[in-house]
């Protein structure tokens, strides 16, 4: 029996998924990181895009964070984001939409806090296909 540990992803809806798990990967500030049990204390903020949940026998889950941070303790990680979603609740179409808006807005720019505003829905638009298109090379 491979050892796990326990890993709460939590909104500002609600808890997304609670439950065991052998390794965990997300998109931190300072890169990409891998977590595994019994891994060192650590906070860290992360960056939009896809966390990854191995729970084992091959079964991974996808989920979408919007940013937020991420606590390590050695049997217990929580993740607190603003918003997060199954990988698989992503619409493509919305944003993709969503990219072309903020790359409108950001051509187009007219105050500083609207092009900082579009910036910000640009990247969380791109992690948001990033993770779908990760989804998809996995199936």
């Amino acid at each position: 029996m491979a050892m796990t540990m326990h890993v709460d992803i939590v909104s500002a809806e609600g808890s997304i998924h609670s439950g065991a798990a052998e390794m965990i990967y997300a998109t931190a500030v300072m890169g990409e990181i891998g977590i595994a049990p019994r891994h060192s204390p650590l906070i860290s903020r992360l960056q939009p895009g896809d966390v990854r949940v191995d729970l084992g026998n091959g079964n991974m889950e996808h989920f979408y964070v919007s940013g937020g941070i991420i606590e390590v303790q050695p049997h217990v990680v929580t993740i607190l984001a603003d918003t997060a979603l199954r990988a698989r609740d992503l619409d493509e179409a919305a944003a993709l939409e969503a990219k072309r808006r903020a790359e409108d807005a950001i051509s187009n720019k007219v105050a500083q806090y609207e092009y900082a505003k579009a910036q910000s829905e640009l990247l969380e638009a791109v992690a948001q296909l990033r993770t779908i298109d990760r989804l998809r090379r996995q199936y």
